[in-house]
């Protein structure tokens, strides 16, 4: 494909950058310095989207995304990662972009690309989604985290102030009811992570938009919380330490969400200064450390269980027809940060 024709696919495909804009959102404004973050984070992400989908290679996409600020690289890869997703959608041409991506230049941004794709979902036709058999076992989980954001994000009013839920979410095993069930807790860890974004990083409009959805949603939606204030940021020590309060008995996932913020910045090389007071805060430790824990605690196989499972289709992630290798690995997570003490319940 010619460079004029690259150029007039991203024209075509690339959403226009007001999307970004609170006011254009109807979210909360902090003050002038969270307003600028979190556009700006926007901005940076559909930046890495018309990256990919104008990149004549994955290696033009890698020097392209190189360009991007150290801080705000992360939010353009998991943009890129929607981009490729959009594409690999098109019902013709190429259908693996993203394998080629994350085989290259994006292995240690995977996380942040998985929730890429997500993006890409909610915007294509069901019949056009990815085939979940092709995504990581364990880790396709966080395509629903970014599914999830994406709805709070765009339809905010259903999604957050209405607490909307599909019934049975199709995705990654619509037959399989242990499956479904933890599809709608994976899209709520999305949703959380919205909400940093929604309430404007103000710890207190973040608070009053979660404590209105049912208690049994709670926990999932502090750990998206956890994992965007870590990740994106925006709130100094003393605004972290009452979000840490305001959690309650949901700090353990709001540690869980840190760990997972700071194992993808540290595995990205994408450590940044606001990341290691977060997780200070939220886990009782350093990033690396959290890092490290949220490493170690991560399950050796999210496969059988799901081949063994009554019930289940293969490689849905679901072991035992109860909960997926990824939730057991959330687990782990949370409750090693409250045996070290750096966490209480």
């Amino acid at each position: 494909m010619g460079n004029r024709l690259r150029a007039l696919r991203r024209k075509i495909l690339t959403p226009n950058v007001s999307a970004t804009s609170l006011d254009k959102r109807g979210f909360h404004k902090k003050d002038q310095a969270s307003q600028e973050l979190l556009e700006k984070i926007g901005v940076i992400f559909l930046g890495g989207y018309a990256d990919a989908v104008e990149a004549s290679s994955v290696a033009d996409a890698r020097e392209r995304l190189a360009q991007v600020e150290h801080r705000f690289r992360g939010f353009a890869y998991e943009g890129a990662g929607m981009g490729y997703g959009m594409l690999d959608g098109l019902p013709f041409g190429h259908r693996h972009h993203n394998d080629d991506f994350l085989a290259g230049p994006a292995a240690e941004q995977i996380y942040i690309v998985y929730c890429g794709i997500g993006w890409a979902m909610a915007r294509l036709p069901r019949f056009r989604w990815p085939a979940a058999a092709d995504l990581d076992p364990l880790l396709r989980w966080l395509v629903l985290d970014g599914y999830g954001f994406h709805q709070a994000y765009f339809h905010t009013r259903r999604y957050v102030h209405e607490h909307y839920q599909e019934p049975r979410f199709p995705w990654p095993d619509k037959d399989s009811d242990a499956a479904v069930e933890y599809a709608n807790r994976a899209l709520d860890q999305g949703i959380g992570r919205a909400l940093w974004f929604v309430g404007g990083t103000d710890v207190d409009q973040v608070h009053g938009l979660l404590s209105r959805f049912p208690a049994q949603r709670h926990g999932d939606l502090w750990a998206g919380v956890g994992l965007a204030s870590t990740y994106a940021c925006g709130a100094d020590r003393d605004d972290l330490t009452r979000l840490k309060e305001l959690a309650g008995e949901h700090r353990p996932q709001l540690a869980q969400g840190s760990a997972f913020a700071a194992e993808a910045r540290v595995r990205a090389g994408l450590l940044i200064p606001q990341t290691a007071v977060a997780t200070e805060v939220l886990c009782g430790t350093d990033p690396e450390t959290a890092a490290r824990i949220s490493v170690d605690a991560r399950p050796e196989s999210a496969s059988n269980g799901a081949e063994n499972g009554p019930g289940n289709g293969p490689g849905n992630g679901v072991e035992n027809g109860e909960l997926p290798a990824y939730e057991l690995w959330r687990q782990r997570i949370a409750n090693e940060f409250v045996s070290l003490g750096g966490v209480s319940t």
